[in-house]
C-alpha cells in the first residue's frame, strides 16, 4: 500500500530553510536600513567646496614651512 501526499519524510529540512530564509530576510532588512541612514547622512554632510577633496583641503604642496617646535 503506497501513501499519496505524504512528503513530510524530512521535516527538519524543511524547518531549518524556514529559518534560514528568515535569516536571509533579517539580514537584507538590516542592509537596506543601513544604507537608509548612509543615505541621510549624506545627506546631512555640508557640500564641499567645487571639486575639493574634504580631506586634502588647505594642503600646500611643495615644502612646508618649518614649525615653531622644530627651531
Amino acid at each position: 500500500m503506497q501513501r499519496e501526499g505524504t512528503l513530510a519524510y524530512n521535516r527538519g529540512a524543511s524547518i531549518a530553510k524556514r529559518e534560514r530564509e528568515r535569516a536571509r530576510q533579517q539580514r537584507q532588512k538590516e542592509k537596506a536600513e543601513r544604507r537608509a541612514q548612509r543615505a541621510a547622512e549624506k545627506l546631512q554632510r555640508p557640500e564641499s567646496e567645487d571639486g575639493v577633496d574634504p580631506d586634502i583641503a588647505g594642503i600646500v604642496p611643495g615644502p612646508q614651512p618649518p614649525q615653531p617646535d622644530d627651531v
